[in-house]
């Protein structure tokens, strides 16, 4: 037997009140539970102080395009035209080779 849920925000985030989880709720959660892991493992509070979220999406158009190309990034991202994938994902320069 299937359940039925009631959709109480159309957003992807929410609390247990159905209430959208804002940019600075979630940050605060993160601090939280960098604080609490800090606690517990102190020998890597180095590592769990410099560990960052980054844009997974950019990054996995930016690795499409250089491993396929522009079109597949596009296709990956849903956007119509490889423009749009450049102008708003596409965020790495030039790969270049070393000098020495």
């Amino acid at each position: 037997m299937e359940e039925e849920y009631a959709i109480a925000s159309a957003a992807l985030l929410v609390n247990t009140h159905g209430k959208r989880l804002t940019q600075a709720v979630l940050r605060n959660h993160f601090h939280e539970a960098r604080g609490l892991a800090i606690t517990e493992n102190p020998a890597l509070e180095s590592s769990i102080i410099n560990f960052w979220f980054y844009d997974l999406r950019a990054k996995a158009a930016d690795d499409t395009s250089d491993m396929l190309s522009e079109q597949k990034a596009a296709d990956l991202l849903c956007h119509d035209d490889v423009k749009a994938t450049s102008r708003h994902n596409l965020r790495r320069g030039k790969i270049v080779v070393p000098t020495r």
